[in-house]
C-alpha cells in the first residue's frame, strides 16, 4: 500500500464530521429555545384547521411535507435532508430497510418487459429480488462481471435495458467497480445507474461520478449501534425524485419516527467512528496480510484487491469491512473452528456498528471473485471500535486453533 493510499484510509472520514454534527436540522433557532437533539413526532393522522389547508398539503405530495404518518414525519424528514447532503444529491427518501433501499428503486424505474442489469457480486437479496418478484413481473435480469469492461458491458446492453445496477466494492468479495464508466454506458442507453453505495457513505460522491440513484443501508453505519433496521434512496434530480416519492408512497415505504431518530442521532458520531474504525481496520488487514495462513486480504486499499485503481481514483476513505481468503490447503471445517474459539468477534450477518464481527462467506454466500472463484476458504470482517491489539489477540489465537484442526 502507498503512503498515499494509507494516508486516504485515515483521513476520508473526518472531512464529513462537521456535516454530521450541524446537518438536518433548521438553521434559525426560535425565541423560546430547541433542544440540541430533535424530538420524535410519533403519529399517523395530521389535523388541519381547515379544508383549504389539508388540499394545499396534498398537493405538495412530492415535498418533504407533513400530510401523514405514512408519508413521513418530521424527524424522517430531518433525516432525509441530511442524507441527501451528504450523499450530495437532490432529495432523499428513508425507507423501511436497507433491502427495502434496494428494491423500492428498482420497481420504480423498471416494468414489465424491461431489461436489468445486475453485478455477480451483488448483495444476495437483491439478487434474490430479481431472479423471483422481478421476473415474475415480466423483468429480465443479466448478470455481469463487477469489473466488466466497457466493451463487455456494451455487448450485454439492449434497447430494453432500463436500469444498471452497480455495487461497489462488493459486500463480499470488494471488487471497486468503475462507476464512472457504467454512467457513461448506461446514459448512453437511455438507462439509469444505480448503486448500492452502502461501504463508501461519506468516502465515495456518487453523482460526481454519474450515478442516477444512490442506495443507502442506513442499519449500517448511521445508526451505528445496531439496533434499528432502516434504508434511505437519494435521487440526482427532480425528475428521478418524482418517480422515486410516488414509488414510495404507492408501496407504504417509510420508517418509523424512532427509527429515523436512532439513526439521526448515530449519524452526529459517525465522522469519529468511522475515523477510528478504518483506521483499527486498516491495522488488523495488514497484520492479516502477514500471516503464512492467508492468501490474500480483500482491502480496497491494498493493491490486490480487484478494482483498487477505481478505489484510489475515486474514494477519499475506506471504510471498515473487509474479507480473507485462507490459503487453499486449509478447510472450510478447520476455517469453522478457527471462528468458533473468536472471543471479541460476534459472528453476525450485518456490519456498520461499534462491535467487531465475522461471517464466512465460502460458499452460497460468496460470489466469484473478479470472475474466479477463490481456492481456499474466506471470511468477511468488520472491525468496530474494540482495541485492534484485542482484536489482533483474538485473531492469533483462532490461527492456532485452525492450524491444530488442519494438522488434526
Amino acid at each position: 500500500m502507498s503512503d498515499d493510499s494509507t494516508a486516504r484510509v485515515s483521513a476520508g472520514w473526518a472531512r464529513f464530521a462537521s456535516m454530521l454534527v450541524q446537518g438536518g436540522r433548521s438553521e434559525e433557532i426560535p425565541s423560546e429555545g430547541v433542544f440540541v437533539n430533535p424530538p420524535v413526532s410519533r403519529g399517523s393522522t395530521v389535523l388541519f384547521p381547515d379544508l383549504a389547508s389539508m388540499r394545499q398539503k396534498g398537493l405538495r405530495s412530492h415535498d418533504h411535507e407533513v400530510v401523514y404518518g405514512a408519508m413521513g414525519t418530521p424527524i424522517q424528514h430531518d433525516l432525509e435532508r441530511l442524507i441527501a447532503q451528504v450523499e450530495g444529491g437532490t432529495h432523499c427518501q428513508v425507507v423501511s430497510s436497507g433491502l427495502a433501499a434496494c428494491t423500492t428503486p428498482l420497481l420504480t424505474y423498471l416494468s414489465a418487459g424491461d431489461h436489468l442489469l445486475l453485478p455477480d457480486s451483488v448483495y444476495g437479496p437483491t439478487r434474490r429480488f430479481a431472479d423471483t418478484m422481478l421476473a415474475r413481473l415480466g423483468v429480465e435480469t443479466t448478470y455481469y462481471k463487477p469489473l466488466a469492461t466497457e466493451a463487455e458491458l456494451l455487448e450485454l446492453m439492449r434497447p430494453n435495458t432500463r436500469v444498471v445496477f452497480a455495487e461497489s466494492p462488493g459486500s463480499h468479495t470488494f471488487e471497486v467497480q468503475d462507476v464512472p464508466m457504467l454512467a457513461k454506458v448506461a446514459h448512453a442507453h437511455q438507462a439509469k445507474l444505480l448503486l448500492d453505495n452502502t461501504w463508501g457513505i461519506g468516502i465515495f460522491q456518487p453523482f460526481d461520478h454519474g450515478v442516477d440513484v444512490s442506495i443507502q443501508a442506513l442499519t449500517k453505519y448511521p445508526t451505528g449501534h445496531s439496533d434499528a433496521i432502516i434504508g434511505a434512496v437519494t435521487v440526482a434530480d427532480e425528475g428521478g425524485w418524482r418517480l422515486l416519492r410516488d414509488a414510495s408512497i404507492q408501496l407504504g415505504q417509510v420508517a418509523g419516527p424512532d427509527d429515523c431518530w436512532l439513526t439521526l442521532r448515530g449519524l452526529r458520531t459517525m465522522g469519529v467512528r468511522l475515523e477510528r474504525q478504518s483506521r483499527s481496520a486498516l491495522r488488523v488487514a495488514q497484520w492479516l496480510r502477514g500471516r503464512p495462513e492467508v492468501a490474500r486480504v480483500l482491502h480496497p486499499a491494498f493493491e490486490e484487491c480487484p478494482g483498487h485503481a477505481f478505489w484510489k481514483r475515486d474514494f477519499s476513505g475506506a471504510s471498515s469491512l473487509f474479507s480473507v481468503e485462507l490459503r487453499a490447503d486449509l478447510s472450510f471445517n478447520a476455517m469453522q473452528d478457527m471462528i468458533d474459539a473468536l472471543a471479541m468477534f460476534g459472528l453476525g450477518a450485518s456490519w456498520g456498528g461499534y462491535e467487531s464481527l465475522i461471517l464466512p462467506t465460502t460458499g452460497g454466500v460468496r460470489r466469484s471473485i473478479a470472475g474466479g472463484v477463490p481456492e481456499g476458504p474466506t471470511f468477511r470482517l468488520h472491525i468496530g471500535l474494540e482495541d485492534p491489539d484485542d482484536l489482533i489477540a483474538d485473531l492469533e489465537g483462532g490461527f492456532e486453533v485452525l492450524r491444530a484442526s488442519s494438522a488434526g
